[in-house]
């Protein structure tokens, strides 16, 4: 890899493999990379995409996926839309979808007064955050 430190954007295999170390090798090589970057740039769809990874194929608890999201921006070389992922997190931890809340806090950042939505779920969890909500 040479080196000069990198900044670096990753993408959702990367961490995958960083987190689950199915493969080895990889696993390896992901770890290398993660300690040796200057910055790592982790964009939210990639997380949306790592929580429904470690749930879905992995078997994760939601209380693990969040452990392992929070274990990730502990690292001050992780650069990510905080609280975008703060508001990911709060729905992990009562139960809901990661990217519900991450949709929720940009569409709000984007402008959107209130999270509409068909998910029962996902649209009381919100109203419970003090989100303005409507179920269709």
């Amino acid at each position: 890899m040479g080196q000069h430190k990198m900044k670096v954007s990753v993408d959702t295999n990367v961490l995958v493999r960083a987190v689950v170390s199915d493969d080895l090798a990889q696993a390896d090589v992901a770890a290398t990379l993660l300690i040796e970057a200057e910055l790592i740039a982790v964009a939210l769809p990639c997380l949306c995409e790592l929580v429904w990874v470690l749930i879905r194929i992995y078997g994760f608890q939601q209380a693990d996926a969040a452990r392992a999201i929070r274990a990730l921006i502990a690292d001050a070389k992780v650069e990510v839309n905080r609280p975008a992922v703060e508001t990911g997190l709060q729905m992990l931890d009562a139960g809901g979808d990661f990217a519900d809340g991450v949709i929720a806090y940009e569409g709000n950042w984007l402008g959107g007064e209130v999270f509409i939505s068909f998910d029962k779920k996902a649209v009381a969890l919100l109203k419970t955050q003090g989100q303005s909500t409507r179920l269709l």
